[in-house]
């Protein structure tokens, strides 16, 4: 999540390692994020169980379409804030992604896989899981507390940090949530296990980019 013009950067000097870093932190973050139970997930399992991974498999993408007018209006928000401001907003992203490890964990310790009602096939299509992605309120607090600052810094200190960011997390989203579709599809009890070891997976994702995001916000902060 940002540095101030002139300000000092707080990345690694090589421009390669810096791109190399915002690429694996979209990606691990994005993973954390696709595989947290929620009403998004919910359905695209839910439809993957009753319509078929085939028919279901295009509505990963849905997040593509959901999260474009978000991201805009909180970039926009973002952009207005001083650099203390966005610091600050950085560390309440860090403490906001270690609660979700601790529910991510929580789920994994008392929970054998979600369980998930089975209805009958309707015709959904990509729009529609979008709308149910944009009226989740995931999207607003990630692109708010985590992606947004993220994006501000990576595009501040050189463009190609924020492309890589922006890229590994819609592509780890993408492919992540077409392998849950794949997996939940294929065979119900299967899907549990194989979902209940995703969230424990998470958990730690979700626990490391919380503890840095926090280091580098407080790191920031005091060296400003």
């Amino acid at each position: 999540m940002p540095s101030a013009r002139g300000g000092r950067a707080d990345s690694p000097s090589t421009p390669g390692f810096a791109v190399a870093a915002y690429l694996i932190f979209g990606c691990a973050y994005a993973f954390a994020a696709a595989v947290q139970p929620g009403p998004f997930l919910a359905y695209l399992i839910s439809q993957a169980l009753s319509a078929g991974w085939r028919r279901t498999l295009p509505m990963a993408l849905a997040p593509l379409l959901s999260d474009g007018p978000v991201a805009v209006l909180m970039l926009l928000v973002l952009s207005h804030l001083s650099r203390p401001s966005l610091e600050g907003l950085r560390c309440a992203g860090g403490v906001f992604v270690l609660v979700l490890a601790a529910r991510a964990f929580e789920t994994w310790r008392h929970s054998k896989g979600a369980e998930v009602e089975i209805r009958e096939t309707t015709r959904r299509s990509v729009l529609s899981a979008a709308v149910v992605n944009l009226l989740n309120p995931g999207p607003y607090l990630g692109w708010s507390l985590v992606m947004g600052p993220l994006l501000l810094k990576g595009w501040r200190e050189s463009p190609s940090n924020g492309i890589a960011l922006i890229a590994g997390f819609y592509g780890t989203m993408v492919l992540t949530l077409g392998a849950i579709i794949v997996l939940s599809a294929a065979a119900r009890r299967f899907g549990r296990r194989v979902g209940r070891a995703l969230v424990g997976a998470s958990a730690v994702a979700l626990a490391l980019f919380g503890c840095y995001q926090l280091w580098s916000g407080v790191r920031a902060l005091l060296s400003g």
